[in-house]
């Protein structure tokens, strides 16, 4: 931490000028960053969102003469409308607001008070989110205003990707390139074989299973989709999404094949990692697997893909095709076990600088 003397309550050093600037009490701060969310549903709102999304070449990384004329002429004008339609049908209408920002707030107030009981008043705890509000530019430069010299950056993605993890990434940074005064920084890397996180994932498991009066015959583990040419090019995700699975099944004692590992949100002409979720589980109904469960373990709060995506489009896709029993495994938002393992990797990667 920073040894200047402060005048309390003065917010200047104490043997500065009198025409020196005020300087915060120096803070380490842990920002968490999430995926993001429309401000709305409406029209407007949705494609301010989606342009800014879509628009990123992490996530859509064709030329821009190409892929901008066919994103703002045809798909920014057609998409918003069902997008927002789907948003309305999941949004918190109480806090007027998606999901994923009323879980993302109550995962980072859980963190704040785990962070203070262990480390006091001189750690500050925010979030922010890659596309929407609140922007990353907006919390990094309050958080330096409020006197945070060391920052460290959790990017809320179990599994690595240059869509997701990596473009939080970049964002953060890009931002500090603007501040006069930038802060010693640290970014948590993905935390997909950490234990406890299993153990969490492990527990919401056995809870659902647990009031289930019959088990089901396979539980899928539905990751979200990249294009197969992400993976060919060098991206983790595939691999880490794997072991999850795996990691999973060990720890729950279920032999080989009891977990079976899929992708969703396939967007656009090209081949996307396999199999397709939503293809997937109306082959298990075809089968004679009337019986299933479905979790999201890329996810770590519910949000439009798991809300209303497989509660929606891919359950109804193995209703269809016959399927019985359709069970939603919620994400592990801000369940206790999951804010353990979040703060586990928090108090790792703060060594050195809080101890």
């Amino acid at each position: 931490m920073n040894k200047q003397t402060i005048l309390p309550g003065a917010g200047r050093l104490a043997h500065a000028p009198a025409d020196h600037p005020a300087v915060a009490r120096a803070k380490v701060g842990i920002l968490l960053a999430n995926l993001g969310t429309p401000d709305n549903y409406d029209y407007w709102s949705m494609r301010r969102y989606l342009n800014e999304f879509l628009s990123d070449r992490r996530v859509i990384d064709y030329p821009a003469w190409r892929w901008q004329p066919l994103l703002q002429l045809i798909i920014l004008t057609k998409r918003p409308f069902t997008s927002g339609a789907n948003y309305r049908e999941i949004w918190n209408h109480e806090l007027g607001e998606s999901p994923l920002m009323t879980i993302t707030r109550a995962q980072t107030d859980k963190i704040r008070a785990a962070a203070r009981d262990r480390w006091g008043t001189d750690v500050e705890v925010e979030f922010c989110m890659r596309y929407g509000n609140p922007s990353t530019r907006e919390v990094v430069n309050r958080m330096v205003g409020a006197g945070c010299e060391k920052i460290l950056f959790f990017p809320l993605y179990p599994q690595y990707a240059g869509a997701t993890s990596a473009t939080a990434n970049d964002q953060f940074f890009r931002v500090l390139t603007e501040i006069r005064r930038q802060p010693a920084v640290r970014i948590v890397p993905e935390y997909y074989k950490r234990p406890s996180y299993i153990e969490a994932l492990a527990g919401s498991v056995e809870r659902v299973y647990a009031t289930l009066e019959r088990k089901p015959d396979v539980l899928v583990a539905s990751y979200h989709g990249m294009p197969r040419r992400y993976m060919l090019e060098g991206d983790p995700y595939h691999c880490q999404c794997q072991a999850t699975s795996r990691l999973l099944r060990e720890r729950l004692g279920w032999p080989e094949g009891a977990i079976d590992t899929t992708f969703q949100s396939v967007f656009g002409s090209e081949v996307w990692l396999k199999p397709y979720t939503v293809e997937h589980v109306a082959e298990l109904a075809r089968a004679g697997k009337k019986n299933i469960a479905v979790i999201s373990p890329a996810f770590s709060a519910d949000c439009i893909e798991t809300l209303e995506e497989i509660n929606g489009e891919i359950r109804e896709a193995f209703e269809e095709a016959g399927g019985e029993s359709f069970t939603y495994i919620p994400c592990l938002n801000d369940d206790d076990a999951h804010i353990t393992a979040l703060m586990e990797a928090v108090s790792e990667n703060l060594r050195g600088w809080l101890d």
